[in-house]
């Protein structure tokens, strides 16, 4: 039996397509510009997605279509958010042929002969290097990335408690769940409101527990599949970075914390080629499988020219309830083993909580609660250490660290 509070789909559809896409003539929903639809109890929204080019075209089709939406019975909220897609890679130049029977070949390209085995200094060369404009989001100090190599191995757990740790240890922090096609933050922090637009056609950022919060699960409804090619995933990504109000002239934020999706796909490409992150940290398991794809995340970031702040090991251990000794369900000491090897820093072990996981189902962070378990001190610590990484040199007093008594 469906909830007489949701507005009904089939009306919203229809409302939809009798605003005009201005460049087909079509309805928005025939032209295929209803994106991420999302209807909940007295609100609807959606995505409208267009080329860089047409924003200003756009505009007007926005704030018709939020018209739209509410005039629908049951909608008393609307939100159109519009963004734009741009390509990736600029067209290259291109270069002299090498011969006369070979096309040339872009600036900068390399020629690979069928069956030959790049030597190291060749793949670098094909590695799409950092670009000297990467840039941060306005009125924000640091970008620090939480990456994994593959998913469930409580990436967003320790994205939220970092962050939650860091406005205790006295900084102004953001949290932007870069996770698209699962996005957990809102979930894990108790937000559910749907941003506001400031004067200047910015989203608002939700704050809880001392931070300031976007994600793209505010926009769509829970339970909607994400169903978006590279591109666009990339363009809402783009659009939460810069199109958020973050900080203001006078009020800077200190730390934006960005959850990011696992792997080392397009928005993880787009995140370390376009932002000028301060660095990236990396979590895992200490299973073998799980390291295998820490090392390819760490080697991303390096290709990338993107510091790497340090690794992770969550889930450590499980503590023995009756003694308090570790047990090592998952293994021990792998990430400190790769961090090692890979040269990068070891910022500390998560061991496996009950609590830890009844806190993020509850949408409490941790760190929140006044903690005195070793996993809430083991973010403390590990906060502490990312700020002292990424405000060195700035002369800025290193975190204190705060230990919980009880």
């Amino acid at each position: 039996m469906s909830d007489p509070s949701v507005p009904d789909r089939a009306a919203i559809l229809a409302a939809l397509d009798a605003v005009r896409d201005p460049r087909s003539g079509q309805g928005l929903t025939k032209a295929g510009l209803v994106q991420a639809l999302m209807i909940r109890p007295g609100r609807a929204g959606f995505m409208l997605e267009v080329e860089a080019a047409d924003a200003d075209l756009y505009g007007p089709v926005r704030e018709a279509a939020e018209a739209a939406l509410r005039a629908v019975a049951g909608v008393e909220r609307a939100q159109v958010v519009l963004t734009t897609r741009t390509p990736d890679v600029a067209a290259a130049p291109a270069a002299a042929p090498s011969s006369d029977d070979e096309p040339p070949l872009a600036a900068g390209a390399v020629r690979v002969r069928k069956g030959a085995r790049l030597s190291d200094a060749a793949q670098a060369q094909m590695q799409p290097a950092r670009p000297a404009g990467a840039l941060k989001p306005a009125h924000v100090r640091h970008v620090v990335a939480v990456a994994s190599g593959k998913g469930g191995v409580g990436k967003s757990t320790v994205a939220v408690n970092l962050a939650c740790a860091m406005s205790l240890l006295g900084r102004k922090v953001g949290l932007l769940d870069a996770d698209v096609y699962g996005p957990s933050i809102p979930r894990m922090t108790g937000v559910d409101d749907d941003p506001e637009m400031t004067a200047d056609k910015k989203l608002k950022p939700l704050r809880a527990w001392g931070l300031k919060i976007m994600s793209i699960g505010l926009l769509v409804d829970e339970a909607s599949p994400m169903i978006w090619r590279g591109p666009m995933a990339s363009s809402a990504l783009n659009q939460m970075l810069n199109d958020v109000a973050w900080g203001e002239e006078d009020d800077p934020l200190d730390v934006l914390v960005i959850d990011m999706p696992p792997g080392t796909g397009d928005i993880q490409l787009t995140l370390a080629q376009r932002v000028a992150l301060s660095g990236a940290v990396v979590v895992s398991t200490p299973q073998e499988v799980a390291l295998i794809d820490v090392r390819r995340g760490v080697s991303m970031f390096e290709k990338t020219r993107v510091p790497i702040l340090g690794v992770i090991e969550n889930m450590a251990y499980f503590p023995d309830p009756a003694t308090g000794a570790p047990i090592p369900i998952f293994g021990h000491g792998g990430a400190q083993a790769t961090a090692k090897t890979l040269g990068a820093p070891f910022l500390g072990e998560i061991p496996i909580e009950l609590a830890l996981r009844e806190a993020c189902d509850a949408g409490r962070p941790l760190v929140m609660q006044g903690a005195t378990s070793p996993a809430g001190q083991a973010f403390l610590l590990i906060a502490a250490a990312v700020l002292t990484a990424v405000e060195a040199g700035e002369g800025v007093k290193p975190p204190p660290v705060i230990v919980f008594e009880d």
